[in-house]
Parts: structure tokens; sequence; C-alpha cells
């Protein structure tokens, strides 16, 4: 289950993440090397199309409090992660963050999926979360007493 939550408009539940769920969404390719060095084709969906269906701003909408608000992307496992919303924008830049379902056209192994954050441009594989249940998003605001 991937469950969208946080300060947006409406939550969202993906019950059941399969391949017939997510074919109702567009989906991307995107080729990378993946933690073995190994040349990968992954297939999913966007992680800004998925944000987008739950109210978060993007494109021209992209501004004041949402230029300062982030994505926490949590595993089945706990370990997390935060992704700021100007690096899934288009208009700030050409990066793909990929939520994807299948490698290699197979769906991912249990270890991996059902879900995988895959970004195919960094060097350190830190943020390509494996069995993501969860994405939060939030504003970012200074502590209380900070300058």
């Amino acid at each position: 289950m991937l469950s969208v939550a946080g300060e947006i408009e409406k939550s969202l539940q993906f019950n059941r993440i399969n391949r017939n769920e997510f074919s109702k969404l567009p989906r991307r390719t995107v080729q990378a090397k993946n933690h073995d060095g190994k040349e990968s084709t992954d297939e999913g969906v966007e992680l800004c199309e998925i944000l987008s269906r739950a109210g978060v701003k993007f494109g021209q909408g992209l501004r004041g409090k949402w230029l300062a608000s982030f994505v926490l992307v949590e595993a089945a496992d706990n370990y997390q992660v935060v992704f700021a919303l100007p690096e899934l924008d288009a208009l700030f830049t050409e990066r793909v963050i990929l939520l994807a379902d299948t490698c290699d056209g197979k769906s991912l192994p249990a270890t991996h999926g059902p879900l995988q954050m895959i970004v195919p441009d960094e060097k350190r594989h830190g943020r390509w979360v494996r069995q993501v249940k969860s994405l939060t998003v939030l504003h970012a605001q200074k502590p209380a007493g900070a300058k």
C-alpha cells in the first residue's frame, strides 16, 4: 500500500500497487545504473505526477511556501529520504525522479517493491528507496526562536 499525505489538498491511498493500477497514470521509462553498477530500464510514474494528484503545486503554481516544501519518502523498514519540491518540477530541472514498479520489463522483486524510488542522475543510491510505503508533503519552517 502507498499513502500520500501531509500538508496537501487531498490524501491518496493506493491499496494494491500493481501494474494495472499504475497503468492509469502517465508512465515514464528511464535508463539507470543500479546499486551493482549494471544498466537497467526502470518504468513507473514520476513522483511529481503522483504528488500533483494530491494537490501539490508544480509549474507556475510552484511558488511561495511551495518553494520551501519537501516530500518525505518512507520505506517499509522506516528508511526515510527527502526531496525538495523544486527538484521534481520540470520548470526547474530536467531531472526525472521515478516511482518504479518494473525493472527490465519485470515486476520488482519483493526485496525492492512493489515500488522503488529511482533517481538516475545521482552518483550515490542513498535516495533510491526500496519498498516505498508513504509520501508525506511538508512545508519547511524555522524553529521557534531561530534568527
